[in-house]
């Protein structure tokens, strides 16, 4: 079984969003929107995974147009990101190392149909190259993998990955200075903990993605950037799982913390594969 986690640059029509989540269809397992990033992620999952991130990203290209997109979170396109990860048959994500090959397949599936379907130009991502290259050097000193050679006039462009689960994870800070939120990301991040600065409406978030959650999951990440933000004189103010976590990330936070690092075993990818039958 697969799950992939589809990143759409839209996140402030709620109308749009209705239409885009209903060609995901019966695969939909969590729509998070977010309209300071002006960005959505759609987690689907299940038999039907690679059909539904087709269905929705022909239907994103159709409505979206991203010459007049406004947002703080990176974009190369529409239909910005598109991961396939590798469950195992009761819906758990595998341990990393092991049995990537499926999200591989798919990965190749999705970029060759993108490519031919929709003219998009893709950039895999994945064992060969990280999604922060890729938007560092595409179109730069890289050319797509699959696709035209140049961007999309209204979709730009799509990355295509096969990884294992991360964890999409922002905390607030009570601060408007980007400058010191830009350090303070820089300070914190580490293998296992990418992290951005970004500027989000009247506060600043540091907004992370943990690619190795069962190393380093939202309470450590957390703390790192907590205790850096005291030591500045900056208090956070929230944090926000963007998305769904494995059930193994979250069991491991403390219950008794769950509720302050925005979490629970009903937002796990298992619980809702289970409640989607």
């Amino acid at each position: 079984m697969l799950e992939c986690v589809v990143n759409l640059s839209e996140g402030t029509d709620s109308a749009v969003l209705d239409d885009l989540a209903a060609a995901a269809g019966a695969a939909l397992l969590d729509l998070h929107a977010d309209p300071h990033h002006h960005r959505s992620v759609l987690t689907l999952g299940g038999p039907a995974t690679e059909e539904a991130a087709r269905a929705l990203a022909r239907a994103a290209v159709g409505r979206l147009d991203l010459r007049g997109h406004e947002g703080v979170h990176p974009r190369l396109g529409v239909v910005d990101v598109v991961p396939f990860v590798p469950l195992d048959a009761g819906g758990t994500p595998l341990a990393e190392g092991t049995g990537l090959e499926p999200a591989l397949r798919a990965r190749h599936d999705f970029a060759a149909w993108a490519a031919a379907e929709l003219a998009l130009p893709c950039f895999l991502y994945g064992p060969e190259r990280t999604l922060p290259e890729v938007r560092r050097r595409a179109f730069a000193d890289l050319a797509p993998d699959v696709g035209p050679g140049r961007p999309h006039a209204t979709a730009g462009a799509c990355a295509v990955g096969a990884r294992w689960a991360l964890v999409a994870y922002n905390i607030w800070l009570d601060t408007t200075d980007l400058v010191v939120t830009r350090e303070l990301a820089r300070s914190v991040r580490r293998p296992g903990l990418r992290t951005l600065g970004l500027a989000t409406g009247g506060h600043t978030q540091v907004s992370c993605n943990l690619v190795d959650p069962a190393s380093l999951g939202p309470a450590e990440a957390y703390d790192a950037v907590a205790a850096e933000a005291s030591r500045r004189g900056v208090g956070v103010l929230r944090a926000e799982l963007v998305g769904l976590a494995p059930r193994a990330v979250v069991e491991a936070v403390a219950a008794g913390r769950r509720a302050e690092l925005d979490l629970s075993v009903e937002r796990t990818i298992e619980a809702r594969l289970d409640a989607a039958g």
